[in-house]
């Protein structure tokens, strides 16, 4: 099997970290990865946020604890995030974030870091306490965040489920 499809089908979503940081030559190229990701028409209406401080991840996971009623969230403690966020008023924002967030998942994992997908933030990025972190950080006020990626070496791998669903060739 040839080293991208290996990626493909051997990453795992985390949710157990290590404490240690992610370098960061890798997190630039992960990023890139995600710049690199399919967009609406090609206008690449998105931004990428990237935070590494623990006490920073740590004051939005207690944001995303208070608003959404989430005892004792801190997701899953990485060593990273990467927030894309995309102009509201894009018409592929949601869509183009998404596929973003996958090229970041694959070259996360492509380095031995693995990755989980956040997705608390679509319902309450502008939600006043959560807006005044996100404009701090720099993400405009004109966008939103659909998701997130939460990054880290893996404490432990999950072992591979078997993929079920049909797939039908219609020749």
């Amino acid at each position: 099997m040839n080293t991208v499809m290996d990626n493909l089908l051997t990453r795992r979503s985390v949710r157990a970290f290590e404490n240690r940081p992610v370098p960061r030559e890798e997190l630039e190229q992960i990023v890139k990865a995600g710049l690199y990701a399919p967009s609406g028409m090609n206008r690449q209406t998105w931004q990428f946020t990237v935070v590494t401080d623990a006490e920073k991840i740590g004051k939005l996971a207690a944001l995303v604890e208070t608003e959404l009623d989430r005892k004792g969230y801190n997701m899953y403690l990485p060593a990273a995030i990467v927030i894309p966020s995309n102009e509201k008023d894009s018409p592929w924002g949601m869509e183009d974030n998404a596929c973003a967030l996958e090229n970041i998942f694959l070259a996360a994992w492509s380095f031995g870091i693995g990755s989980v997908w956040i997705n608390q933030l679509r319902d309450i990025c502008d939600v006043p306490t959560v807006r005044a972190l996100l404009t701090d950080w720099g993400i405009p006020a004109s966008h939103t965040v659909y998701g997130l990626a939460a990054l880290g070496y893996p404490a432990a791998v999950s072992e591979a489920k078997e993929k079920t669903g049909k797939v039908i060739f219609a020749d």
